[in-house]
């Protein structure tokens, strides 16, 4: 090992005991700002500058009061300009100081829109703040804008008195540099001086500062540290001010350094995480020795954030979905195995009586710890893991049936009683006849006579077809408004939710929606749409979050509350509330006694022997769902059949009797809606576990020994062998749409109507 020298061992003593001090009560990051306005005094042997002092981030913690994210000690090389450029050979000094960051391993960085090889060019990279910045340092020199990049290198190396027999290397990181430090003393650039090296480690600043550069000092400063490997989505990442963002942080006091939120609750509580600048005043040698320093303003750090979700649970949805989606990958049927795999998929778990979200699990992910080192690969990914499925707007399928069911009986005076027998081909039309999802050419079965509850439970679009068509028709005649348009609107369906993160609205499939995406011939609302919409297809978007609002309603017998990841905030030093979260009403819909009491037993029936009673049958405690498989536009052929892919959607409240947590789910090219099964009971576990303190907060259940300890309930996946409902919509054929002869009863374009 090589011996560190005295020298170097004393100056890094005085840095550990310096950071030490520092840092003893609260992290902060200062950052210089020397320009000749910012200078204090000056004399022959000293002078003294004002900085600004970029204040710590406040921490994210999940509603139980456990960090998520908080910021770490970190040390950082800066280049004083006014003390560095007045010093002896900067040229050589600095190209010193940046050999032995090479050698050390340390990582600098510079916007210098150059490549480093002959024959220079200009790089793709249009960051928009530091393409902007290169504008005005042109300007700044008198370029002209359109200065070709060999021509800037040739007037560079001159004009900063480049020795010729450099090595080209050397050159272009002597440039490179001079540039980052040029831009800060250009008036409108807004940054402050130039921090070299970022969380640079004590040793490693020893050495340097053994080198004794005039100008180049350590500062302070703080990392965003993530505590947990769940909630990439919801958490989000920082990051530098773009230009078209620069006047609005410039009003709010930014320095044009500083990192903000670039997503996810960064962003969206950038407000409070935020904190003030302060400003400080430092006495600096001639040869750039630290004489003193001292605040005239401290920084106000920022406000602490805490959440509305629970990172057991999330990690519980984020394991539990990744799983569904890969045993659907490895032992899918059907669809499964003759086309597409199961792709991404998203979860979403809310409190039913507040609005706030308890989970929110998109899949595939990241670890938010290495996102910029990992940005290109990630961005590279077809699987688009960066990409928020919980708040993507999907088809609903079959989870819509309760919207219909909802207005057939309070809209359209239908008893939930009233039998409808389903005959398989729906045959009203001519020339678009839909099918219910058992029956086939090939195998006729059918439904039989049943009443709503078994409509809903065995997913009969037969019925939906008739008693949609009915009721749709009857309250036009009386009221000229879509009967189905209203009750999906008062439940959320197609609406804001009031999240704090950026969401998909989605659309209602109605006459208004389609006129919009349909011109001509294909415009207009006719009974083929209306059949279309009332078993969740045609125009119907709605995100995942958008079918939790959904759940919750039902559940609360037509109460929606805003969705909402905010439990509260609290002053830095946790001493002062600063907000806390009062759950909203967001809609109403009044919903008949008669109609809640066929809603609330369809969906149980649906866990205990319609299409999810594999894997909600013997759960000990009631839950109501409803599953969806609506299909995807696109297909694939098994020989001379054509298929189109479905998504798996699914919904569930419970316990039933008393709904305490709604559920909304979606995995892309999944199947059968029922494959969600497992993930609900998970879920359901998971939750209950909460209530009497056993989940951990790796998302195990009780004592960790084994699986069997984790939960009383079989967490297996059933085999992947499907009976019933579920099988019976991987093998149905298409419906008899194939004519255009009556406009009025054809299908929109690239949409189908099989689903359960």
């Amino acid at each position: 090992m090589q011996r560190i020298s005295r020298f170097r061992m004393i100056v890094f003593i005085v840095i550990i005991l310096a950071m030490i001090g520092v840092f003893s009560l609260r992290l902060y990051k200062t950052q210089a700002v020397v320009t000749e306005e910012s200078l204090v005094a000056a004399d022959a042997d000293s002078m003294t500058y004002q900085s600004t002092v970029e204040a710590a981030r406040g921490n994210i913690l999940d509603r139980n009061g456990n960090v998520l994210v908080s910021n770490r000690a970190s040390y950082n090389l800066v280049i004083v300009n006014f003390v560095f450029f007045n010093a002896p050979d900067p040229n050589g000094n600095l190209l010193k100081v940046l050999d032995l960051c090479d050698e050390l391993g340390i990582q600098y960085e510079s916007h210098f829109p150059v490549t480093p090889d002959r024959p220079y060019e200009y790089t793709d990279d249009n960051n928009s703040a530091w393409q902007e910045n290169f504008r005005k340092f042109l300007a700044d020199r008198g370029y002209d804008l359109d200065i070709s990049a060999p021509t800037l290198m040739k007037r560079l190396r001159s004009e900063y008195k480049i020795p010729d027999d450099w090595k080209q290397a050397d050159v272009y990181r002597i440039i490179a540099v001079r540039y980052e430090l040029e831009l800060r003393s250009i008036e409108g650039v807004g940054l402050e001086n130039y921090t070299l090296a970022e969380d640079v480690d004590a040793e490693s600043l020893a050495a340097v500062m053994e080198l004794a550069v005039p100008g180049v000092v350590v500062e302070n400063g703080t990392v965003r540290e993530y505590n947990t490997k769940y909630a990439a989505h919801i958490l989000g990442y920082i990051g530098p001010i773009w230009s078209a963002e620069a006047d609005e942080y410039r009003e709010k006091g930014y320095s044009m350094n500083a990192l903000v939120g670039k997503s996810g609750v960064e962003q969206a509580f950038e407000q409070y995480l935020h904190g003030s600048s302060g400003l400080k005043k430092t006495t600096v040698s001639s040869t750039g020795e630290i004489l003193n320093r001292y605040y005239v303003t401290e920084p106000v750090p920022g406000n602490n954030v805490e959440l509305s979700i629970d990172i057991s649970l999330q990690a519980v949805a984020e394991q539990s979905l990744e799983k569904v989606i890969l045993d659907l990958r490895e032992n899918g049927v059907g669809r499964n195995k003759e086309g597409k795999d199961a792709r991404g998929g998203a979860v979403v778990v809310q409190l039913c009586k507040t609005g706030e979200i308890l989970a929110m699990a998109s899949y595939p992910t990241y670890d938010i710890s290495t996102f910029n080192q990992d940005y290109e690969a990630l961005s590279e990914d077809e699987m688009n893991p960066l990409f928020n499925r919980a708040l993507t707007a999907y088809p609903p399928g079959s989870v819509y049936k309760m919207v219909t069911s909802i207005a057939a009986v309070d809209l359209g005076g239908f008893d939930p009683g009233y039998i409808i027998e389903d005959k398989g081909l729906y045959t009203y039309y001519d020339s678009f006849q839909p099918k219910c999802h058992i029956w086939s050419l090939a195998n006729p079965r059918t439904h039989g006579k049943i009443n709503l509850m078994q409509a809903i439970a065995y997913s009969c679009n037969y019925y939906f077809y008739e008693v949609g068509r009915l009721t749709y028709n009857s309250y036009m005649e009386k009221t000229g408004e879509n009967p189905f348009d209203i009750v999906a609107k008062a439940l959320g369906l197609g609406e804001a939710t009031g999240i704090e993160l950026p969401e998909a609205v989605g659309a209602r499939a109605n006459a208004e929606e389609k006129n919009k995406q349909y011109a001509g011939e294909d415009a207009g609302w006719f009974g083929a749409d209306v059949l279309q919409a009332v078993i969740g297809q045609s125009l119907n978007k709605f995100t995942p979050l958008q079918l939790a609002c959904y759940t919750s309603a039902l559940a609360n017998k037509g109460t929606r509350y805003e969705a909402t990841l905010l439990s509260r905030v609290v002053s830095w030093d946790y001493q002062d509330l600063i907000e806390e979260h009062t759950p909203t009403v967001a809609s109403t819909l009044e919903i008949s006694e008669k109609a809640l009491a066929a809603l609330d037993q369809g969906m149980r029936m649906t866990g205990s022997i319609g299409t999810a009673e594999q894997y909600l049958k013997d759960y000990p405690i009631a839950i109501a769902c409803k599953t969806g498989t609506p299909q995807r536009s696109e297909g694939y052929y098994v020989g001379s059949t054509y298929k189109h892919y479905t998504n798996t959607m699914m919904i569930a409240y419970g316990p039933a009797e008393d709904p305490q947590i709604a559920i909304g789910i979606v995995v892309e090219y999944g199947g059968g809606g029922a494959r969600a099964g497992n993930l609900v009971v998970d879920i359901a576990n998971a939750y209950f576990a909460m209530q009497d303190g056993t989940l951990n907060e790796d998302g195990t259940i009780g004592k960790q020994e084994t699986a069997a300890d984790s939960t009383s309930v079989d967490q297996t996946a059933p085999a992947q062998t499907e009976t019933g409902a579920d099988a019976a919509a991987d093998t149905a054929t298409d419906p008899a749409a194939g004519t255009t002869d009556a406009a009025q009863e054809t299908a929109p374009a690239g949409q189908d109507v099989l689903d359960n």
